[in-house]
């Protein structure tokens, strides 16, 4: 992958959070100014919103479960479903028609309209894109155990992100199997799928088949 711009990876129309998007050069460089713009988001709402807590704004359409733990700055779009103890940390930009399931964590994220996180996920400092998808207990590991800076691993390139938190960034339509660790860092391109229980580093080019490290079919040549 040559291009990391967010528009490579996601179709903008369908997130709130195009104005910090669109002019990025590359997809990471959002991560800093998610807090800040849904507090400024926040003040242009109308009314099918409300705030429910300080910094919390939930669509009227949202379903939100009452043992759902939800901490500002967040917003929850139409139509989406908080389940069972959901904790949601702050920073958090959730789409329309989305579902963050039973005991799923949120931190520093932008979900876009019509993803699905819906059992044990930890997703961190990462971008999910329209209707990107993760299976039960996949997580997003955003701090390299050695905590120094991430950067992201594209073949022999070495991209310097200069942050400590990073997690991953998922493609529209892609879908993370069950019980998959994706490292800090990790780019995967538009409608991949990657295997369960699988360990993924570095960039996965968009329309793969990510069976193990080393071994990525793309899915233009199987069909």
């Amino acid at each position: 992958m040559e291009d990391f711009r967010p528009q490579t990876l996601f179709s903008l129309e369908h997130t709130l959070a195009r104005p910090i998007l669109e002019d990025k050069e590359n997809v990471w460089d959002a991560l800093s100014q998610i807090g800040e713009f849904i507090l400024k988001l926040q003040e242009s709402l109308g009314d099918d919103y409300k705030e429910t807590a300080p910094g919390v704004f939930v669509s009227v359409t949202a379903k939100i479960a009452p043992t759902a733990s939800i901490t500002g700055p967040c917003i929850i779009g139409h139509n989406t479903e908080v389940r069972h103890c959901a904790f949601i940390r702050g920073n958090a930009l959730v789409g329309e028609n989305c579902v963050i399931g039973n005991s799923t964590e949120l931190k520093n994220v932008i979900i876009f309209d019509n993803v699905q996180v819906p059992h044990y996920n930890y997703v961190g400092d990462s971008i999910l894109g329209y209707r990107s998808h993760m299976g039960a207990g996949s997580i997003t590991s955003n701090v390299k155990s050695d905590k120094t800076l991430v950067c992201i691993k594209n073949g022999q390139d070495i991209i310097k992100t200069g942050r400590k938190k990073v997690g991953a960034f998922l493609g529209d339509f892609t879908e993370v199997g069950c019980g998959t660790v994706l490292c800090p860092g990790v780019v995967i391109g538009k409608n991949c799928s990657i295997y369960p229980l699988s360990m993924v580093r570095g960039v996965v080019e968009a329309n793969s088949i990510y069976k193990n490290q080393g071994e990525v079919a793309s899915k233009l040549e199987e069909n």
